[in-house]
């Protein structure tokens, strides 16, 4: 495995067939986070400009797409509960993974590699948001040491969310 790179423009209908499977797999496991039209590919070309699309390769093979934003996330302002960890922090959102590497501990590396890119940032938390009905997203995100912290309301939809402090 590689370090996370920037996702490149000529890499954004392989991020969004990416996005689309992990769309699927959501049925598949009886829930729906991520719509027909959210997020689409006009979504994903925004990350890949704005600098903040991701992808874990394997080889030349992308593994897994996400957003990282270090510009902090407006929802998040807003929280019924209480953040565990200070601003400034990363968010991450839309991770997905090529079907070909689910159940193969990829997701856990992907995590420490975030921290690892939020250290070299300076940035000593990361925040995420999930479904309620994201049983999945929520073992994975406990699993690895991320922190229950509330409620926030993101895209007119009450969200789960999660902190971590980045150690070192």
């Amino acid at each position: 495995m590689q370090p996370l790179e920037l996702a490149r423009m000529d890499e954004l209908n392989r991020c969004y067939e990416i996005i689309e499977a992990g769309k699927r797999f959501q049925r598949e496991q009886g829930f729906v986070q991520w719509t027909d039209d959210y997020p689409n590919v006009d979504t994903i070309r925004d990350d890949i400009e704005r600098k903040n699309g991701y992808v874990v390769k394997f080889g030349d093979k992308i593994a897994a797409y996400m957003c990282i934003d270090f510009e902090g996330e407006p929802a998040y302002d807003h929280i019924r509960g209480g953040w565990h960890t200070i601003k400034p922090y990363a968010v991450v959102h839309r991770m997905a993974f090529d079907a070909s590497f689910r159940g193969t501990g990829l997701t856990k590396c992907v995590f420490l590699l975030i921290e690892d890119l939020c250290r070299s940032r300076g940035v000593k938390s990361i925040r995420v948001d999930t479904d309620f009905s994201n049983g999945r997203m929520q073992h994975i995100l406990e699993k690895n040491g991320f922190l229950k912290c509330g409620t926030i309301v993101f895209q007119g939809e009450g969200r789960l969310a999660y902190d971590k402090a980045v150690a070192g």
